[in-house]
């Protein structure tokens, strides 16, 4: 009966201690925690970006208001007919 407990004592420190040290154990897991956290954190990021690219071209693709939206924040562009006015502040001098 000491053989088999002696034996299992042994079993049981060896899987304890490769469940520790082995590869895949817990070091390994706690090592690979932060980065798994870091990964999750930039795929939430690149969702984001991909839904507002995708809802960017679904409203390029449905008519033409999205088009001159478009060229009129970022191109400057106006209209036949129509008259642009840009407001100045006063600079104040010192």
């Amino acid at each position: 009966m000491r053989l088999i407990n002696f034996l299992l004592l042994v079993l049981a420190s060896l899987l304890l201690y490769r469940l520790v040290f082995g590869h895949n154990g817990v070091d390994f897991y706690n090592s690979h925690r932060k980065e798994v956290t870091k990964l999750k954190h930039d795929n939430e990021q690149l969702i984001k970006r991909n839904e507002l690219i995708a809802a960017d071209v679904k409203d390029l693709s449905v008519g033409l208001e999205g088009i001159e939206e478009r060229a009129r924040n970022e191109l400057g562009m106006i209209r036949e007919n129509e008259t642009f006015f840009r407001v100045v502040p006063k600079r104040e001098d010192n």
